[in-house]
């Protein structure tokens, strides 16, 4: 009998122990309130990371719809987007706008993001439709818009790029859109060009410069236009309102002007605007310019003596070569050291890249007005420094 009373007050404190726990627990979980975003994504990529595919879509599919799970199926949809699982995205998108249940002002957002996951699985035709449905919304619209062009940009077809360039610009005045415009608007100059329609041709790039006065392609577009109406004078012209738009591109107006005189002017006359031009915005590819023209004004002595001296002060790879092919191996230098010091230049330079990007770091031997790999317009620059500019 002692026993079965012992055995009964034990499981009574047990139970009281239990209870009295519980209760504790749901206290506390019900005084806590998830507010931090950064908590909710760690246990989602909990989740992620240590359970299978099956268990997190079988989870997806019960989770239910409402306000308060919205946030948590559009952080599930573009993880998996992130993580390249874009098939899984777009069922994720496509089951939240299929059910009912789902809160009209939440329907933009999730229409965005399922035409974000179209573009990354390259069904462009299905993301261009979502994105034009979404362009008029107050609060994705404009996401929506500049996606679009991005897609636009990516086909090259610049005529629907620039009329929705253009929607936004009407809106507000953000100069990074204008920017963009411009460039846009200068590929449609460039295609009319390489059709021989100058007039079309030269009607684009000026209102790219409208657009933005600083658009340097523009600039060198009218320059290319003059070269092919016989205006060598005014090319030559145009390429020096380059070093007013952006300086850093110097060097590409130089190359260009250098390449008119020898073919259709005097290198020499270009003295006195060279050197101010050096003066003001020093260069590699300016200097070598400077250099040549004061040879072919003053003679090889004194355009020998400005390098060398310019050197000590800029040295750069370049210069050093020109110096040692102007130079004529000078001061004891044997003729097997003169090319033994141009082979081991030339080696350094062949591989070099010569832009870069300033947005992104992408670099390389050509200049692409448009980064291939940030996608920004009018980031990729000469690079500057011993080996370049």
């Amino acid at each position: 009998m002692d026993m079965v009373f012992q055995w009964l007050l034990l499981t009574v404190a047990v139970a009281a122990g239990w209870a009295a726990g519980r209760f504790s627990n749901q206290s506390k979980r019900s005084s806590q309130v998830i507010s931090d975003e950064n908590s909710v994504r760690d246990r989602l990529q909990f989740l992620f990371t240590n359970y299978s595919d099956q268990a997190v879509d079988n989870f997806v599919q019960s989770l239910a719809v409402n306000k308060d799970t919205v946030s948590l199926h559009l952080s599930i949809g573009s993880h998996f987007r992130n993580k390249g699982e874009t098939d899984r995205a777009i069922l994720i998108h496509q089951n939240l706008l299929a059910r009912p249940e789902l809160p009209a002002r939440y329907t933009p957002q999730v229409t965005l993001e399922l035409a974000m996951d179209y573009l990354n699985a390259g069904l462009l035709d299905r993301a261009e439709a979502l994105f034009h449905q979404l362009m008029g919304d107050r609060e994705y619209g404009r996401r929506a818009s500049t996606n679009l062009i991005e897609l636009y940009q990516q086909e090259r077809e610049w005529e629907k790029a620039a009329q929705v360039a253009q929607t936004l610009t009407r809106r507000d005045a953000d100069p990074a859109m204008f920017k963009k415009l411009a460039y846009i608007t200068c590929e449609l100059s460039d295609a009319a060009l390489k059709k021989d329609d100058r007039w079309a041709a030269q009607k684009f790039a000026k209102e790219a410069l409208d657009y933005d006065r600083s658009c340097v392609r523009a600039t060198l577009l009218l320059m290319k236009q003059q070269i092919r109406q016989g205006n060598f004078r005014e090319a030559g012209n145009q390429s020096l309102k380059v070093f007013d738009q952006n300086p850093e591109f110097g060097p590409e107006a130089v190359d260009r002007l250098m390449k008119l005189e020898h073919e259709h002017g005097d290198v020499g006359r270009l003295f006195k605007k060279l050197k101010k031009l050096y003066e003001q915005h020093p260069s590699t590819s300016l200097l070598l310019a400077l250099v040549e023209s004061v040879e072919r004004s003053s003679g090889r002595p004194a355009a020998v003596d400005l390098l060398r001296q310019e050197l000590e002060v800029r040295p750069s790879v370049r210069g050093l070569l020109r110096l040692v092919e102007m130079a004529g191996y000078e001061k004891g230098m044997s003729t097997d050291e003169g090319r033994l010091v141009s082979r081991i230049g030339l080696l350094i330079l062949a591989n070099r890249p010569i832009y870069r990007c300033v947005s992104c770091g992408f670099s390389g031997q050509q200049l692409h007005w448009l980064c291939p790999s940030c996608k920004q317009w009018e980031t990729v620059r000469p690079i500057q420094g011993v080996e370049a500019e």
